[in-house]
């Protein structure tokens, strides 16, 4: 079984599509696919359908969103020479107690893929292998096609889920701008960090990084007004004022000269030098 979720939602048996177009069995697709291998609670894909108010009938019609997946899983099965199938749909979409499992069979997916590389992304970065990083992040990354189950219709679960994998989605984007930076390939990130903040109105690490970049490519003054506009979304939509790690680098960057900007850790945490 192939699982596609980073991105449009696809799954396939054999190379033949097993999702469905309705929108609620989409949805308990959507959800077993991304906890493939692991039970899902019939409470979890009630909740996902319907949220706090379930209808009285709400267990019947799931068990016939479920019937209708096994329909499809069942068209996909590979027969043997005798015409039979060596597993059936039961064996692939399984009821568990209390619930039901999506038996990848040890498929593809690209979550368990996206994970695992930047696993590795990560632990490159702990031992200084900044290349090595990079590579392995921006390959993790170009698992993404858009925003997770852009095409599915989302209850409490899946929320939680997409929200999760945006959140890791963003910390190995900001890790590869990291290694990025150290390598000195501050003008390459130059237009894709002016979408980054465009979108990430108030992510501050995000808007350090691009004052850097801009700060490191000669453009001084527009490495202060990025400040300026941060802070001013900060402000209107949290209350809040920027970091002290950023005011520090603000600082540093109105006390350097154009050409002196030496590499610093752009975390709000981090002591700017």
């Amino acid at each position: 079984m192939d699982i596609s979720v980073l991105g449009g939602l696809s799954v396939r048996e054999n190379g033949v599509s097993i999702t469905p177009s309705a929108p609620k069995p989409r949805q308990v697709l959507a959800l077993m696919a991304l906890r493939a291998d692991q039970a899902v609670p019939v409470a979890a894909l009630i909740e996902e359908l319907w949220g706090q108010k379930p209808p009285r009938s709400a267990r019947a019609t799931l068990q016939k969103y479920v019937l209708q997946l096994r329909e499809l899983i069942t068209a996909a099965l590979v027969r043997d020479a005798e015409g039979a199938l060596p597993r059936t749909a039961k064996d692939v979409l399984v009821t568990m107690p209390g619930g039901y499992l999506l038996n990848s069979s040890g498929g593809s997916s690209d979550v368990r893929d996206f994970e695992r590389l930047a696993g590795m992304g990560y632990r490159a970065m702990d031992a200084n292998d900044l290349p090595g990083a990079a590579r392995q992040l921006e390959e993790a990354l170009s698992l993404w096609s858009g925003v997770a189950l852009a095409d599915v219709q989302t209850g409490a679960q899946l929320v939680v889920e997409i929200r999760r994998l945006e959140e890791a989605r963003l910390c190995a984007i900001n890790q590869r701008i990291e290694a990025d930076l150290r390598l000195g390939r501050h003008r390459e990130l130059l237009g894709e960090l002016t979408v980054l903040v465009s979108r990430y109105r108030t992510h501050e690490t995000l808007h350090g990084q691009f004052m850097l970049a801009l700060h490191r490519s000669g453009r001084r003054i527009e490495a202060l007004e990025v400040y300026q506009r941060l802070r001013r979304a900060l402000i209107r939509e949290l209350g809040l004022e920027p970091s002290c790690g950023l005011r520090r680098l603000q600082e540093t960057i109105l006390r350097a000269g154009p050409e002196s900007a030496p590499y610093a850790p752009v975390s709000p945490t981090a002591v700017i030098n």
